[in-house]
């Protein structure tokens, strides 16, 4: 009597979340969009009992979605992407093409983004010093987004051409935009200063970095090369998991966040701003100056110029630069 070979478990098909990762990763979506996706499918799971998707159709799509409008209170632009998010499992890992007419898009409602004034920016700026200073000269400057600072490689700062090359944005696109002069002198000693950390990482066996796609495989030395390093690491290293490495991360972004916050409280500047309103000041104040809307388009990387138009709203051409009737009483 023969004895039945147990089952291998690399012969059971992946798991569905797990189909839904690699689904994203062949397409080259961000991480963030991959953790975003995959919780989203997994609270459509739970709510429905853990019942399977494919066993359920438009009508419990419509319910999870209308829940977290009425009970939750998600804003719409929270309610689309956890719409967007199982209209991903259903065309690109179930293959079912869902019709969803009944289920309202959630219409995200216009708002005129908060800017600085120049005067704003700089009180700002006199409560922060250091790397953080950097950081907030970089995306009020360059006009850069908060991740897209963190994620400077030494390699992306071109002091000669006066620019820095954004890799991988948002939408996954390149391009270029200035570097400040005011920053130059303090981002080249700061990057001394790096490099010498470096050079001791590398002299104690570590000094690895993460690198982007099948690029490890390609150079395998890559990731401990200067040009590869981060322009804002991080201050403790970590060992990767798959490699052994020691590496460094760069400088989280919620770091520059509370130091963003803690120096607007100290500024006294009466706005509710973040670090993205620099990235609105930036283009507001370009266009104040008279720059060409194509231009700041180009340097903030908008794939349509009508997302740009929004600063012409801000700027004193409207509200703004109107007389009241009141003033001439």
């Amino acid at each position: 009597m023969t004895r039945k070979r147990p089952p291998d478990p690399s012969d059971r098909p992946p798991k569905l979340l797990d189909q839904l990762r690699t689904a994203i990763q062949v397409r080259h979506y961000s991480p963030r969009t991959e953790r975003a996706y995959v919780s989203w499918v997994a609270r459509f799971i739970l709510f429905h009992n853990k019942r399977h998707p494919g066993q359920m159709g438009p009508r419990e799509v419509e319910r999870f979605v209308t829940h977290l409008a009425n009970a939750n209170r998600v804003s719409s632009s929270t309610q689309r992407q956890a719409l967007s998010a199982i209209l991903f499992l259903y065309r690109n890992v179930l293959h079912i093409d869902l019709k969803l007419d009944r289920i309202p898009r959630a219409k995200i409602p216009k708002k005129l983004p908060v800017v600085l004034t120049r005067g704003e920016v700089r009180k700002i700026l006199g409560q922060l010093s250091g790397p953080k200073w950097l950081m907030v000269m970089l995306l009020y400057g360059a006009g850069l987004r908060l991740l897209e600072c963190a994620r400077l490689r030494v390699k992306d700062i071109d002091f000669e051409r006066n620019q820095i090359m954004v890799r991988a944005g948002k939408g996954n696109r390149d391009r270029a935009t200035v570097l400040p002069q005011a920053v130059k002198v303090p981002l080249r000693e700061h990057l001394r200063r790096v490099k010498k950390q470096h050079e001791a990482d590398l002299a104690r066996g570590s000094g690895w970095v993460e690198l982007p796609f099948a690029l490890a495989r390609k150079h395998p030395n890559a990731g401990r090369e200067w040009v590869w390093q981060w322009v804002f690491p991080a201050t403790r290293k970590y060992r990767d998991r798959s490699t052994g490495q020691r590496r460094r991360h760069h400088l989280h972004e919620s770091a520059l966040q509370r130091a963003f916050k803690q120096a607007l409280d100290r500024s006294g500047v009466p706005k509710r701003a973040s670090c993205h309103t620099l990235r609105h000041s930036f283009a507001t104040h370009l266009l104040e100056d008279g720059k060409d809307i194509r231009t700041v388009q180009e340097l903030l990387g908008h794939s349509d110029v009508k997302t740009t138009m929004i600063y012409t709203h801000v700027l004193g051409l409207g509200p703004g630069g109107v007389r009241s009737p009141a003033d001439g009483l």
